[in-house]
């Protein structure tokens, strides 16, 4: 079911050509079911839910997809485990549910099980933390179990010897390791992806995307849009107004109130822990539920997480993290690392503010992760709170709200079953040999590798980097990428470590620049 008036529905492909077809159509025909304030995961959910549903949806984002919180993650589609230590069942069973859809139906393409490895050293874990973490890991069974998420997807806890804890994490201390309790969450190859996907399969339920277009003057069932490429604006009228800009909902909503928490990750090459396949995790001393966990990334990184600092303040574009929580995670990992890691290691760092509504006093560790949708004075819907994890559940609240109180035509919420462009079950998903491509490109595109394939060379961008000419490409093609920041620092993440960035800088430049000329301003 799509919604009429859109000539580009059945279509996911996002460029510049589009953009400018669709602001014009807008600009004849302003008037819209509901209309969605930010391009995070959140609002790439919200527009995919409501498009799906056969209502017509404008998305806009004033930079671009994922600019904010959603490409800061730790890449986890975690199962709520933290909040079962602190009795928060009821959010660690929505993040079991949601882990298993992500992982079965949604976006099977993007994840994969992680390991997650809690080396047993002396010095580091005493008898009663050990049994402790042992019944938490037991009791994530057991959520997994209830989710419906099959032992073969994500396999049960076990206890493993030294040697193959070894195997798993090379870096690990060995002296007095008597091995190792592994349990198994999910991990997305990259947060950006997952929220590109999102918003083209929207885009060919027959959504409306439009990065670089900020909305203001918003109203329950209004905005004036402005298009920040050329300055054009046009007035827009809509039944509903969603409000999904994470740490920025206040600015587009004045009723709401947060407290931004910090979540910092350090970057270190795979090598310097002997190029690990599992998470390790390392409980923050004097803790039961918070660890620091050193996870296996995309491009040959390790990133080193995380935080959770108050984040008082205006709000920065990109938020850096502090000297303090750099010799916090450090300091947290190397108890358990046989080589110490020091700043001379780090390759970069990133950090995101998480949008958690304020509650008065406390640690922002012990506010709850819950998420909220809420209407505001003036009519705009909300939707703030929660995780990259639950995204899909909180689009849902946030679309079932709409209709329930602007009277809304649609169907029933059926995103729980329907397949992201690249998932295997997707109509345009195609097998393409593995041996064809890097191992890389498949696990970026999966079914859609050979969209990729068509679009231009597989050499790589720059020596010793794993993304190729061809992505460069199709992000300019396909996933809507208007400059050469969208690309190295969103669709191929490159920008999170600088001499990589600068290495591709001058290559992306020039592919960019001639397959987006015609947008520019004159």
């Amino acid at each position: 079911m799509t919604p009429k008036g859109n000539p580009h529905a059945g279509t996911s492909r996002l460029d510049a050509q589009r953009r400018r077809t669709d602001l014009d159509d807008l600009a004849a025909a302003p008037r819209i079911d509901l209309l969605v304030i930010g391009g995070g995961v959140t609002g790439a959910g919200v527009a995919l839910d409501a498009a799906s549903r056969g209502l017509r949806t404008v998305l806009v984002e004033s930079r671009d997809l994922a600019f904010g919180t959603s490409r800061w993650s730790s890449k986890l589609v975690h199962g709520g485990l933290r909040y079962l230590a602190t009795g928060r069942i009821g959010v660690a069973r929505e993040s079991a549910i949601e882990r298993g859809v992500l992982m079965t139906r949604t976006a099977p393409h993007l994840t994969r099980a992680m390991p997650q490895l809690v080396p047993l050293l002396p010095d580091l874990l005493n008898a009663g933390q050990v049994a402790l973490i042992r019944a938490g890991f037991h009791a994530g069974d057991v959520l997994r179990r209830s989710a419906g998420t099959p032992g073969s997807l994500l396999p049960r806890v076990r206890r493993i010897d030294a040697a193959r804890t070894r195997r798993l994490v090379p870096g690990v201390r060995t002296d007095g390791l008597r091995g190792a309790l592994v349990a198994h969450d999910g991990q997305l190859v990259d947060d950006v992806r997952l929220v590109v996907a999102l918003a083209r399969t929207a885009a060919q339920y027959g959504a409306t995307v439009l990065t670089r277009v900020r909305a203001e003057e918003v109203t329950g069932t209004s905005a004036r849009l402005v298009d920040t490429l050329t300055g054009e604006r046009l007035d827009l009228r809509a039944s509903a107004v969603i409000n999904a800009t994470g740490v920025w909902a206040d600015q587009v909503d004045a009723s709401i109130k947060l407290r931004p928490s910090r979540g910092t990750h350090l970057l270190v090459d795979a090598a310097a822990l002997g190029h690990p396949t599992a998470a390790l995790t390392v409980p923050v001393p004097g803790s039961v539920s918070r660890f620091v966990f050193a996870l296996p990334q995309q491009l040959g990184r390790v990133a080193i997480g995380l935080t959770d600092e108050d984040a008082p303040g205006p709000v920065p574009d990109e938020p850096q993290p502090s000297d303090d929580e750099v010799t916090f995670l450090l300091d947290t990992v190397n108890a358990a690392l046989a080589t110490t890691l020091t700043r001379a290691d780090l390759r970069g760092a990133y950090a995101g503010l998480r949008p958690l509504i304020d509650t008065g006093g406390g640690s922002t560790a012990d506010i709850s992760r819950e998420h909220a949708v809420l209407e505001s004075p003036n009519g705009v819907i909300t939707v703030v709170g929660g995780k990259l994890t639950t995204y899909r559940r909180m689009a849902q609240d946030a679309v079932d709200t709409a209709v329930r109180l602007r009277g809304l035509p649609g169907r029933a919420c059926w995103t729980a079953r329907l397949p992201l462009i690249g998932a295997p079950g997707h109509r345009d998903s195609r097998p393409v040999e593995a041996s064809a491509l890097p191992a890389s490109l498949l696990a970026r595109h999966g079914g859609l590798a050979h969209e990729v394939l068509g679009a231009g060379e597989l050499e790589s961008i720059a020596e010793g980097l794993d993304v190729t000419r061809a992505e460069i490409v199709y992000a300019v093609t396909h996933e809507g990428a208007l400059d050469a920041s969208d690309v190295l620092d969103r669709r191929t993440r490159l920008g999170l470590v600088r001499e990589d960035a600068d290495r591709a800088r001058a290559a992306v430049e020039e592919i960019v620049g001639e397959l987006v000329e015609e947008i520019r301003p004159a």
